[in-house]
């Protein structure tokens, strides 16, 4: 028996259409299948709902994948793929296995010889690279910075240093309720003419791109990013 295939199925970045972020390819793609993997099901159902699905959703088996799966669990995620059955991977936002824990499931994946296969959808870190002005050249991802003031600011200083001395784009992002924080530590700790480029709801209406050097930022009231998913760039 042949194995299934695993897809890669990126979602929405928030609360907008699939039709205005997601190609036809993946929402038919997602339609037909029977087997999802997910970090939360409550929101792979409604994003199914949203699509809508050719299947009922009581006969659509999702299992979920988060921070709290176990490497021994990973194995038994693949029992569909094994059995002949293909399964969509999907995140809680844009592309999954990207600072997403749908990551270790993939390189099981190919050690067991299951087909990978990524499909084209909304990156929120790829989105705001485009729109920074920064440089596409050289960047580096860094997930999340420390969360404690004096170790998250120490951080940016290492990054700083780095993103001059090999003229690179430091990319990160924070949990949105502390987006304000960090951008006091951004603008309190980054050289005057340090570039940070916040971008904030991609792809949504309510989105907010803005590059500013660091003393430009210091000028001005800080907009209203708290508790909205928001990447922060940087270039020194």
């Amino acid at each position: 028996m042949s194995t299934g295939r695993l897809f890669l199925i990126p979602v929405t970045l928030g609360k907008s259409s699939t039709e205005s972020v997601l190609p036809i390819s993946v929402i038919d793609c997602a339609k037909r299948l029977a087997y999802f993997i997910a970090e939360n099901a409550k929101s792979a159902r409604a994003f199914l709902k949203s699509l809508p699905s050719e299947l009922p959703l009581q006969q659509i088996n999702i299992c979920e994948l988060n921070e709290h799966t176990s490497p021994d669990e990973l194995a038994g995620l693949l029992s569909p793929l094994l059995s002949g059955n293909d399964v969509g991977l999907i995140s809680e936002a844009g592309c999954p296995a990207v600072a997403d824990p749908g990551t270790n499931l993939v390189a099981l994946a190919h050690k067991r010889g299951i087909s990978v296969i990524p499909m084209v959808g909304p990156s929120s870190i790829l989105l705001a690279l485009m729109a920074s002005g920064l440089s596409g050249q050289n960047f580096s991802f860094h997930g999340y910075l420390p969360a404690k003031a004096d170790q998250r600011e120490k951080k940016i200083r290492e990054l700083e240093k780095d993103s001059r001395l090999e003229k690179r784009t430091q990319v990160f992002i924070e949990t949105p309720y502390r987006n304000k924080q960090m951008l006091e530590s951004l603008t309190a700790t980054c050289a005057a003419n340090t570039r940070i480029s916040i971008a904030t709801d991609l792809t949504l209406d309510s989105e907010y791109i803005a590059t500013k050097t660091c003393n430009e930022w210091r000028k001005q009231e800080f907009p209203a990013i708290d508790r909205r998913p928001t990447v922060f760039l940087l270039q020194a």
